[in-house]
């Protein structure tokens, strides 16, 4: 049988904690917790759903972040 592979794991962090911060707070914030990718999208955007480990999404209007999720 093969080994089971080393699979990253995610940052232990509140993702709620983000709504209500500036864009660029938000950001840096996420970064220095330990989140790989960072993806800021306005509201709408069409975008892949695919799950991406260690990425963070933010949907941010007037440069607030309105919803927050992982993957």
């Amino acid at each position: 049988m093969a080994p089971v592979p080393d699979l990253p794991s995610e940052p232990q962090d509140d993702i709620e904690a983000y709504v209500g911060l500036a864009r660029q707070a938000a950001e840096e914030r996420a970064r220095e917790r330990g989140w790989t990718t960072v993806r800021s999208l306005p509201p709408g955007a069409i975008i892949t759903m695919e799950y991406l480990v260690g990425r963070i999404n933010f949907e941010v209007q007037d440069d607030v972040v309105h919803r927050s999720w992982q993957g």
